[in-house]
């Protein structure tokens, strides 16, 4: 299964189909004590507490899904069918990316499954396959998610994902979130966008076709993260992997999505940048060595660095770079402005300087 590695801050990367995106869990009550042939009695009430606890674990699910899903569209794009959420009362719809591609106008429909309504892409942000789009009426009591802060989200937390697979409009699955902090390389077969995202949230609840840009809810009835991936497992033919799915964390959507809402665009990325053109080369025994420069751009954090065309970068701080997406995965877990050791090749004798990152 691809997670293929870690690197040596714990930053791990996983192959992905890109999109077109749940663990069942039991509500078990635990009774101390223990019982005896004449305990009649307590034996009745553990039989009693298991239901009661399951119809509360029901009771809190039912709540989230009539707060939430109304807020969770379907997009019809012209060659895609994903999923949105309604941002703001003014009609603006968070997404990916890779669910509006190259598609200017879209069919928005709600969960009250009404007439679709028309809508328009304000901007996509390709880099972290996210984008917003607006409609053209803002319908009455159109209700806005909640987002809530991914930084708090824990494993084992219980979640719903929310959204369109296969088309099945307003569908719910259930999971838990299996890991956070997961940097993961997007593909570009499918639609995908090819872009590199740290942070993920790695999640059990299933991710399927139109499921991309949904929304991945807490059991306080807060988005947590915009389902995007799934995990691909090579011994399968490279299909999905089921019970590994990866969302984007709100943190990044609300970055994201209010400065295109501001701006028409993102103006402050956070994303940290060497400036540089590069593909991966080979090793005299046919395995990845590094990221050759093809053009290290004037005024970039590469060039200011020293570094130019045909140098082959070998490692980036304390990781070892061996392909231009493990080059991307170290840098998306980097801050622009921070300072860091390149180790590199030229005409054969490895070298090492300090770049001071730049901004992508």
């Amino acid at each position: 299964m691809a997670p293929s590695r870690t690197h040596a801050r714990a930053r791990s990367r996983a192959r992905v189909v890109s999109v077109p995106l749940a663990a069942a869990l039991s509500a078990v009550a635990l009774v101390g004590g223990c019982a005896s042939s004449d305990s009649g009695d307590s034996g009745r009430s553990t039989t009693q507490a298991a239901p009661a606890a399951a119809n509360d674990l029901q009771d809190d699910y039912q709540k989230v899904i009539k707060d939430v899903l109304p807020s969770v569209v379907q997009i019809d794009a012209a060659d895609s069918l994903g999923s949105g959420v309604v941002y703001d009362d003014k009609g603006h719809i968070v997404t990916n990316a890779h669910v509006v591609g190259k598609e200017k106008r879209f069919k928005v429909t709600t969960a009250t499954g009404e007439q679709a309504l028309t809508a328009e892409l304000v901007a996509s942000y390709p880099e972290q396959d996210l984008a917003v789009i607006k409609l053209s009426d803002v319908p009455d009591g159109l209700k806005a998610a909640e987002f809530g802060d991914s930084t708090k989200a824990e494993v084992g937390q219980i979640v719903l994902a929310m959204g369109s697979p296969l088309g099945l409009s307003s569908s719910v699955t259930q999971g838990i979130v299996s890991a956070t902090g997961r940097t993961v390389s997007e593909g570009r077969s499918g639609g995908g966008t090819g872009a590199t995202i740290a942070n993920m949230v790695q999640t059990s609840a299933a991710i399927n076709p139109g499921n991309s840009g949904g929304a991945l809810v807490d059991l306080d009835g807060k988005v947590i993260g915009i389902p995007t991936l799934a995990a691909s497992d090579p011994q399968m033919g490279d299909g999905a992997a089921p019970g590994i799915g990866f969302a984007i964390p709100s943190s990044m959507v609300k970055t994201v999505a209010d400065q295109i809402i501001e701006s028409g665009k993102v103006t402050d990325s956070g994303r940290a940048a060497l400036g540089i053109t590069g593909r991966t080369v080979l090793g005299d025994d046919y395995r990845p060595a590094g990221v050759a420069v093809v053009e290290a751009r004037e005024g970039g954090a590469a060039a200011k660095a020293g570094l130019a065309a045909g140098d082959i970068i070998t490692g980036l701080g304390g990781d070892e770079v061996t392909t231009i997406n493990s080059l991307s995965e170290v840098l998306a877990s980097e801050k622009p402005g921070e300072k860091t050791k390149v180790t590199y090749v030229r005409d054969g004798a490895e070298k090492s300087t300090e770049v001071t990152l730049g901004e992508m």
